[in-house]
């Protein structure tokens, strides 16, 4: 398989999967017009439409899409039943598409119908979880977000974390302030400096890495609970997410 991402908008990667017969799949279309050029350039065929959650910005290009290829099926949560999803699906739904079996996770936190398509390695996440952060809470709670990245971090190492924005540099800025003595945090956003500035996408990134340098993934940690200021570790490690979020948030 071969992945692609494409730039849309300040910030937004639009993900394609493409197999070995030139077939592909569209995750998170926010806008049509680089989709229809890079499938035109290329001579890729469209089977399907991804979509994680119903924001604009992730579902904005499906109309335009579906003028050019009007047969492909668009799936999404109930949320984007309005925003040209044709296929509805929810946890634990498998989607055999490309080749490849995909499974829907429900990640509540960003939005309250948000999903992912995970099919090893790649992970199609949407606003959940980023190299080095994760997604604003707009309708979740705190703890229905931890408790979606939680889920996303017991995948495989290897899994690919195929993000809709390019945050990674901004986040890892935030990590330094929270874990300034991190020698990993502070390794990656080197690298990370060294790539933005070359223009080069961040994305995707490892699983196995994303344990090590994303913060909202070491809730558990000792020294990351005393620099927020917390003493002892609470019942809920939800609580430490929740402060890490209200702290970005205002980063």
């Amino acid at each position: 398989m071969n992945l692609i991402s494409i730039p849309a908008f300040q910030d937004n990667y639009i993900w394609l999967l493409v197999n070995p017969l030139q077939r592909c799949l569209i995750v998170d279309p926010g806008e049509a017009a680089p989709v229809l050029s890079e499938l035109k350039e290329k001579g890729w065929i469209p089977e399907g439409i991804l979509l994680t959650h119903h924001h604009h910005d992730h579902v904005g290009g499906v109309t335009e899409i579906l003028q050019n290829f009007p047969n492909i099926p668009v799936y999404g949560p109930q949320e984007t039943a309005h925003k040209g999803a044709t296929n509805i699906v929810k946890d634990g739904d498998s989607l055999s598409l490309c080749g490849q079996i995909f499974s829907v996770i429900a990640v509540p936190g960003h939005t309250l119908g948000h999903i992912a398509y995970y099919s090893a390695p790649y992970l199609f996440c949407g606003d959940t979880l980023f190299s080095g952060g994760c997604g604003r809470l707009f309708e979740g709670s705190p703890q229905q977000m931890y408790a979606s990245i939680q889920r996303l971090a017991q995948l495989a190492d290897e899994t690919l974390i195929c993000s809709a924005h390019e945050y990674t540099l901004s986040n890892l800025n935030f990590a330094r302030a929270v874990l300034p003595q991190d020698r990993d945090i502070e390794t990656y956003q080197q690298q990370i400096k060294q790539l933005r500035a070359k223009n080069h996408s961040s994305l995707p990134s490892k699983l196995q890495l994303e344990r090590k340098i994303n913060v909202f993934l070491r809730c558990d940690d000792i020294d990351l609970q005393r620099n927020l200021g917390i003493d002892l570790p609470p019942n809920d490690l939800s609580l430490i997410f929740a402060e890490l979020r209200a702290r970005k948030d205002s980063f």
